[in-house]
């Protein structure tokens, strides 16, 4: 019997080297290499294995045969519905054939229930569940749960990959879920599961049988502390599709993200609520994360965010107290801290505003991450606004860049923006005034609506807040 072979794998990049390094030297990672012993011969049972998706019988001379690009035929992309509203809005229509989605979340966040639901929209004899994770009980009570106890899902309850490989070719099913990818082995590897190894070893496998046999493939994945999905980065290179699945435990709100779609636009954005009867698709967004939204209080803004192609309406408060430590505190949920310091240096240079003392808190309510610069203006206003201790004076949708120079910049589909907010009921908008021309014909299809233009931070501060005689806002 040959001896196991000791090699270190980085988590990120999967480079490979004989011996531990504090350093990546392929992608720069630091402490992300972890050991693992593969076999010196790696022989599988399963012929055709080569390593890569590539099918069994394929022409190596064929391979490496350098081809004109303009002259390969390709064939109709086939999607397939899910039956899930919200899911097929991410994915770009559904399931495309023989791809390889990666479904990652936090424990509990709702994924094998989500997992459970896509396969009910499909024949019972063209899906297959794998569960390495829960025994058949488990599942059967969460179908009961789910309204779905006579639907007659296979369910395969293996954690060995050349188990699960040998039923997928045997009954070939349309759509297969692997629950999770960190429990399946390969017998082929000494490691266990869930190591760098087996988890690449595993993708790897299933990467290639979805290409060979054009079966769609969904794995559910774990997440680090940090927030990324468990396991080697190579993972989320090799599949097609990567999904995460966001949301608090303490609300029923839960979205779901594209990171990365081979077949459709990323950062599209899928929204549900979580009920006892499982996930419900949430079409209509308008005012979703306002209606607890406290009325004509001071440190309160309402902007809009664009998440993928959809424009969502969401609360920006703001606290400001005195410090009591030499250093000041900047705090924030749910935008970048990095651009809260650099919105504060502009409105203390533009407002004559002294922050310099004063502790700040930034949140987004409703658990939404705030990426864009859309909402810059609107920072800026619930922050002045806590520091004054006076709500806003005019209770208006804010929407604007901030410059370094405090001038305020357009935003992108800025009417899109503006028709969200609409259909929630907002009357009265604050935007950049080089947006004037784009909304021309906005102002004209609602009649009953208020335009408010600014160019400038201090323009729009006049415009929120009273001054004093002497021109000042504090």
């Amino acid at each position: 019997m040959a001896k196991g072979k000791v090699v270190y794998i980085c988590g990120e990049c999967g480079h490979e080297t004989s011996g531990w390094l504090g350093r990546c030297p392929a992608c720069g990672a630091w402490n992300s290499f972890s050991k693992s012993i593969e076999k010196a011969e790696n022989k599988s049972p399963v012929p055709g294995r080569r390593g890569s998706w590539l099918p069994e019988g394929t022409d190596q001379s064929d391979q490496a045969a350098v081809k004109d690009l303009s002259k390969i035929r390709t064939t109709e992309t086939i999607r397939e519905s899910t039956g899930i509203h919200e899911l097929d809005r991410v994915l770009g229509g559904g399931l495309v054939q023989g791809s390889l989605t990666l479904l990652g979340g936090q424990p509990g966040i709702g994924k094998s229930t989500l997992a459970l639901q896509i396969l009910d929209a499909f024949p019972a004899d063209e899906v297959l569940y794998v569960s390495g994770e829960e025994s058949a009980e488990q599942l059967r009570m969460r179908a009961v749960r789910l309204d779905m106890e006579q639907k007659r899902i296979p369910l395969l309850t293996a954690t060995s990959f050349q188990l699960v490989e040998k039923t997928l070719l045997e009954r070939r099913p349309r759509v297969t879920v692997i629950d999770s990818i960190q429990t399946v082995y390969s017998d082929d590897l000494p490691s266990a599961p869930g190591s760098v190894a087996q988890v690449r070893e595993a993708g790897m496998g299933f990467l290639r049988l979805a290409k060979s046999t054009g079966i769609s493939i969904i794995m559910t994945g774990h997440i680090t502390k940090e927030g990324a999905l468990a396991g080697p980065r190579i993972l989320e290179h090799m599949v097609d599709t990567v999904l995460y699945f966001e949301g608090e435990k303490d609300s029923s709100l839960r979205l779901l993200r594209a990171v990365k779609n081979r077949f459709f636009a990323t950062d599209e954005v899928g929204m549900f609520e979580m009920t006892e009867e499982g996930l419900i698709s949430i079409r209509q967004a308008a005012g979703l994360f306002l209606s607890s939204m406290p009325e004509h209080v001071p440190g309160s803004a309402v902007t809009a965010i664009l998440e993928g192609s959809r424009p969502i309406l969401i609360e920006v408060q703001a606290l400001t107290v005195a410090s009591g430590y030499g250093t000041p505190i900047r705090m924030t949920q749910g935008i970048d801290r990095a651009r809260l310091i650099t919105l504060l240096a502009v409105a203390e240079k533009k407002t004559k505003i002294d922050m310099s003392a004063l502790d700040i808190y930034v949140n987004v309510t409703g658990g939404m991450r705030v990426s864009g610069t859309s909402s810059d203006l609107a920072i800026l206003a619930a922050i002045i606004s806590s520091v004054r201790d006076e709500p806003l004076h005019l209770d208006a949708v804010i929407l604007g860049e901030v410059g370094l120079t405090g001038e305020i910049r357009s935003v992108p589909r800025i009417a899109d923006h503006l028709a969200e907010a609409v259909r929630a009921g907002w009357k009265r908008f604050v935007v950049p005034a080089s947006a004037q021309s784009r909304l021309k014909r906005f102002e004209e299809e609602e009649k009953n609506i208020r335009v408010y233009y600014v160019s400038e931070l201090s323009e729009s501060m006049d415009l929120l807040f009273s001054v004093d005689s002497q021109g000042r806002y504090s």
